[in-house]
């Protein structure tokens, strides 16, 4: 064989095996988000390079839908938390663990995590027969409860989407020094279970934490059911990432970033100092920004 056709298949060899390196770095780390060392954060909608990021920090708000100006977001039938939920269900969209947005929640797990076991309904194999054959059905009693309802009596049904009202939102707060100002970038939208939903322990309860960017192209963009709701024209509901883009969502900052991972009330004793630190933080960013164009 001739050097030059060794050199050819050579070179055709080392081109396959980088493309075939390439293809599974890349589906490697885009699973986990940021799938290229180029500078920009790629769980952003629209990222900025990081050298035109002057400042920038990351704040968590935990927002209630119950509160008035929040209930466009949690308007009957259309709220997000039951699009979401309907989103999983169909595989549009999948949710993670935490909000690092390294590790994929499973589907099974999920579902798990939005039912609550109801004890309303029990079941005992006399009752079952006598209903059944005074109704005359067709199937078999066991075909419809199952073994497990039997043995535990315990039905499981999932939360209504009107019960789960608690969103908790990660922002990368940063100054785009291009263009000169403060851009809010979303990262994450957890969605959480009351403590009063949760009688077992009392306890707040993270279900899921979702992509922001794989929420709005997924499943927000271009689609008539996600909306922000308009109660003065419904000729003019607005889409909910228009609404997000726009900050119309209310919250409570509740942690921002910090070396040992603290939420304000761990920094802060008791529920009022906590109160007035959010509130003085949230007024020295928006002081910050004022500044840089003093200088």
């Amino acid at each position: 064989m001739k050097k030059s056709t060794k050199a050819i298949l050579w070179a055709g060899l080392s081109v396959s095996l980088f493309s075939s390196l390439f293809t599974t770095s890349f589906s490697n780390a885009q699973e986990y988000g940021a799938y290229a060392n180029d500078g920009y954060n790629h769980n952003s909608v629209r990222p900025v390079h990081e050298s035109h990021i002057m400042y920038q920090k990351s704040v968590w708000h935990r927002v209630s839908l119950k509160q008035k100006q929040n209930r466009p977001f949690f308007a009957a039938g259309n709220e997000i938390t039951g699009l979401i939920i309907d989103a999983v269900k169909l595989g549009i969209v999948r949710p993670y663990q935490n909000d690092s947005l390294q590790t994929r929640m499973s589907q099974e797990d999920f579902l798990s995590n939005i039912q609550i076991p109801s004890e309303d309904v029990q079941y005992s194999g006399v009752e079952e027969d006598i209903f059944i054959q005074e109704n005359n059905a067709v199937w078999d009693n066991d075909d419809v409860w199952g073994t497990e309802q039997e043995e535990t009596g315990v039905v499981a049904q999932e939360f209504y989407a009107n019960q789960l009202y608690t969103l908790e939102i990660k922002t990368n707060v940063f100054f785009d020094k291009n263009r000169s100002r403060m851009i809010n970038d979303i990262q994450t939208i957890s969605i959480i279970l009351p403590a009063e939903m949760n009688p077992a322990t009392g306890l707040e309860k993270t279900i899921a934490t979702f992509s922001y960017k794989e929420l709005v192209q997924n499943l927000f963009r271009d689609n008539s059911s996600a909306i922000y709701y308009n109660e003065r024209n419904n000729q003019a509901h607005r889409n909910l990432e228009e609404a997000f883009d726009l900050m119309l969502a209310n919250g409570t900052l509740i942690k921002y970033a910090n070396g040992q991972d603290e939420h304000i009330m761990d920094i802060y004793d008791g529920q009022r100092e906590a109160l007035l630190a959010s509130q003085n933080y949230q007024a020295n960013m928006v002081e910050y920004e004022s500044n840089l164009w003093e200088n």
